[in-house]
This record gives structure tokens, sequence and C-alpha cells, in this order.
């Protein structure tokens, strides 16, 4: 049996140095084995929007499930909920999470020419310390790890994967609001969390980005709201809005002002496209939740991303199209829903990359 399929003995390995030389962070758009997603399990989150929210997760997976296979973590009482919710073509596992975002708890992998991967196991806190004990969801990484037979390495940072984005060439595109955040790793500087990242990612070159949104209080600003890798040396952005007063105005524009100014690991001038801004909305709680067209899930041949209702989601399909002449992009108005917990569908997808390079894929 493949060790990179979810139905594989468990395998517990763990190495606590830096990943080896010859490691890399693929980029998102490369080839997958599979998407990972985690079934929502939080009322006190959701509040009366739980069971639209469980459906809204079950469209985003039969979506991805077009271009390729998808596995759904749900707690043990949920698998039944979530196996009919979901559909047979999608597999379940039984794991014990508490939350929802396998972007965040799952793993980073990093692979090799030879066909080898490890899984980056972060410190997941819940962003900060903000969602309460999420000990078991900071054991999905490594559960996950065990489960396709890839050695995980445990970070000594607390991360999360919506806070990174690689191009796989040796850039890593991050936030300074968010990584420098005093809820996260206090004990560290920016040049500290840079060689950490550098060690464990084999990446060479950080691009830091001064802001996340401003209502991004939940993730203190993740970089998945706000930018990303379409390609090496290519990255789409959210643009700024057109009021000059709203706080994401000049924040945003501080963000392609440091764009434009920063070169990649190969020296090349960073390439930006554009995606229209999105207000934020408001939450079960009453708190303001920021949204994003950038917060999309990159298939092997499909984009599945959000739509929020909206008469910009015509122009930011159409943007994301153009940017991706090769794959089909499938938006999803259940974007609307999955904003009310904080994140949307990049937040709640996360990718186990191919352990071998795909021909096609990385280049300018």
């Amino acid at each position: 049996m493949s060790p990179d399929s979810p139905s594989a003995e468990p395998v517990s390995r763990e190495l606590t140095s830096p990943v080896p030389e010859g490691f890399r962070c693929p980029g998102e758009f490369e080839g997958h084995v599979r998407c990972w997603m985690c079934w929502p399990a939080k009322p006190d989150l959701w509040g009366a929007h739980l069971d639209a929210a469980r459906d809204a997760y079950a469209a985003v997976a039969r979506a991805i499930r077009g271009f390729e296979p998808v596995t759904m973590v749900a707690r043990p009482e949920d698998v039944a909920d979530a196996a009919a919710r979901c559909g047979g073509d999608i597999d379940i596992w039984a794991y014990p999470i508490t939350d929802s975002w396998a972007r965040d708890s799952g793993p980073t992998f990093v692979v090799d020419d030879e066909g080898t991967s490890l899984a980056v196991d972060w410190i997941f806190d819940g962003w900060g310390g903000k969602a309460g004990d999420v000990s078991a969801d900071d054991a999905l990484a490594g559960a996950i790890a065990a489960r396709v037979g890839a050695t995980a390495v445990r970070a000594p940072l607390v991360m999360e994967g919506g806070a990174l984005c690689s191009d796989g060439e040796g850039t890593l595109l991050v936030t300074e609001q968010c990584l420098l955040s005093p809820n996260r790793n206090p004990h560290l500087d920016r040049a500290s969390i840079e060689r950490h990242l550098q060690a464990l990612l084999r990446v060479e070159t950080v691009l830091w980005l001064p802001y996340g949104l401003a209502e991004d209080t939940d993730t203190d600003g993740h970089v998945d709201n706000v930018a990303c890798f379409v390609r090496p040396g290519v990255v789409m952005a959210v643009e700024p809005p057109h009021d000059c007063d709203h706080p994401d105005h000049a924040r945003l524009s501080a963000n392609m002002a440091a764009l434009m100014a920063q070169t990649d690991a190969l020296g090349r001038q960073i390439e930006v496209l554009s995606v229209p801004y999105v207000p934020a909305t408001v939450g079960p709680d009453g708190r303001p939740l920021s949204r994003s067209y950038v917060n999309f899930y990159i298939a092997d041949g499909g984009i599945v991303m959000p739509g929020f209702g909206l008469e910009t989601d015509r122009v930011a399909r159409d943007a994301v199209r153009e940017a991706f002449p090769y794959h089909d992009v499938v938006m999803l108005p259940e974007g609307a829903v999955i904003a009310r917990g904080g994140g949307n569908i990049h937040c709640i997808t996360l990718q186990q990359p191919q352990p071998k390079p795909v021909p096609g894929c990385g280049g300018g």
C-alpha cells in the first residue's frame, strides 16, 4: 500500500533537527496527492450557522474532488453526518478534532527529488491563544504525517499554514502583522523567525508584507487573505479599497509597494496581479470578519474560490481565470457562509503535494 494513501498504517516518526538540504517547500500550484479538510465541530463558533457551515464544507470538498482526492477529518461522532453530506467520493477519517481549519492545524509538507516527504509540524496554539484548548488540533499534523507515512518535523515555532505561501523555488511570502505578533513567538525577533523558516522549509528568501487585512483579528493578519503566489515570480494581491479613508487602503497600498520593491530567491522582480477588495462581513457574535477572493484553493487543474454574492464576484473570477489559464475556475457561493467562521476556502483546505516534481510546474 502506498505510504501516501490515507488508509496506510500509521508510522510515527519525528525529527527535531532542521530539515535536511535537498528538500523544498512546493508551490501550491504544483501537483497534489490529495486535499485534507476538517469537518466543522464548534457550535460556539458557528452559532445558528453550524448546519449551513457543514453543507458549505461539503460543497467545497465535492468541488475539489472533481480535480483530486479529498480526505475529510471528522470527530468520530460526526463521521456519519460528514459522509452523508459529502457523498461517497470523499474519504472520511475519524479523528478527535475540535476545530475545522485544516490549513492552520495541519502540517506543511516539504519534498525532495527522491520521492520523500517530510511534514513540518508547527506548534498550533489557536491563533495566539484565542481558541481555548486546541491540544487535539495541535496533534493533528503529526497524526496526518503518520497516516501518510511521512516523517514529522516538530517545529519550535507557533505558526499556522495560512500565514505562509511558498513559490516552490526558495521564496516564502508572509506578513509582519502576523508573524511578529507578540502572541505568537514573543521571544523571537524578525531575523530569528526568518532563520527558523529558512531551516524548516529550506527557503532562501522571505518576502515580508507589512499587513494582513484590518478586520482579520482572528488570525492577526494571515497572508492568505491578502496575497498568494500564482507561479514563481508572480503574486496575486488584493487591491486597496477605493475609499482612501478606509483602514485597508493604506495597508494594502503598503503591501503593493513592498511586493514591487522586492526580488525573489532567484533575483526576479515580483510581478503583481490584482484582485478586488471585499468589505468585511459580520460574524455570528457581531464581530466584523474579513473576506478575500485570494483565499482560494489551487487543485490539480482547478481553482475553487469563494464568491460572496457581490458585483465584484465576476471581476474576481475573471482575474483568477486570467492568472490560471490552464485551470478550470469554480466559484462557490458558499464562501459567504464559510466567512462567518473567520476564514474561507484556503483556510479550510490543505494540499498534500506530490513528492516528485511534476513536469510543467515551476519556472517563470
